[in-house]
């Protein structure tokens, strides 16, 4: 497995703990909205041979101190060894959540019956029939997808799901649909887009105002209740 970075304290990328960030190399997307272009580009990827070791090593030390790992990627199910990764994290005590963008539902099914993850925030990244052209990928295979949202939706393991959201890409009509397809959910969030510096193809695209935001919310609310924001100030 490719294990790109650690980031040792987060209060916010497991809600409700204290936790650390492990990521994962590389992804089967190409959302032009990606923040982590490094970890997404072949050419650009980069990891520690010894990365597993590095984190189980700063995790045993963190015992009592960190309540959980965040495990997000790139796409960390492109990795067939993530069981045995985190069968080594649950052994040390620590709670799991994984991020996914949803387009390998077997592995997640089998990580959730296994006992090994907590919670899954997975990525709905656009309306359906939107989908190809938000992920850059042309003729894209909805399904995949489609299963593991609806595996969510039954309620197997606490869950999240959440659309970054992005002027060029997205509009109100969109992020109804989004919510249509999971109408329902316990929790939802449209996360505002923002700039890094080192966003996978930005022409064209930007943040909608936290006011707009708030408009995007309330139009998705007849479907998905629970909706809430991230990244909005006001």
């Amino acid at each position: 497995m490719l294990i790109s970075g650690l980031q040792k304290l987060t209060l916010l990328d497991y809600p409700g703990k204290v936790a650390c960030t492990v990521f994962t190399g590389g992804c089967n997307l190409r959302c032009p909205f990606c923040h982590n272009a490094p970890l997404v580009l072949p050419e650009r990827l980069v990891g520690d041979e010894n990365g597993e070791e590095t984190v189980l090593s700063f995790l045993r030390k963190r015992r009592g101190v960190l309540d959980g790992v965040a495990v997000t990627g790139g796409e960390p199910l492109l990795h067939r060894d993530m069981a045995a990764f985190l069968e080594k994290i649950r052994a040390l005590g620590f709670l799991i959540k994984l991020d996914t963008n949803g387009s390998f539902p077997d592995r997640l099914r089998e990580l959730v019956e296994a006992g090994l993850v907590d919670r899954v925030a997975m990525d709905i990244k656009n309306a359906p029939a939107l989908y190809a052209k938000t992920v850059g990928v042309p003729g894209l295979d909805l399904a995949p997808f489609a299963r593991s949202k609806d595996y969510l939706l039954e309620g197997h393991v606490e869950y999240e799901f959440r659309t970054t959201v992005v002027r060029g890409l997205h509009t109100e009509e969109s992020l109804v649909e989004a919510a249509r397809w999971i109408a329902g959910a316990k929790e939802y969030y449209l996360q505002q887009f923002k700039d890094s510096g080192d966003v996978l193809a930005i022409d064209g695209l930007s943040a909608f105002s936290d006011e707009e935001m708030h408009a995007l919310a309330a139009a998705v609310a007849p479907y998905v209740p629970a909706v809430q924001l991230r990244g909005v100030e006001t």
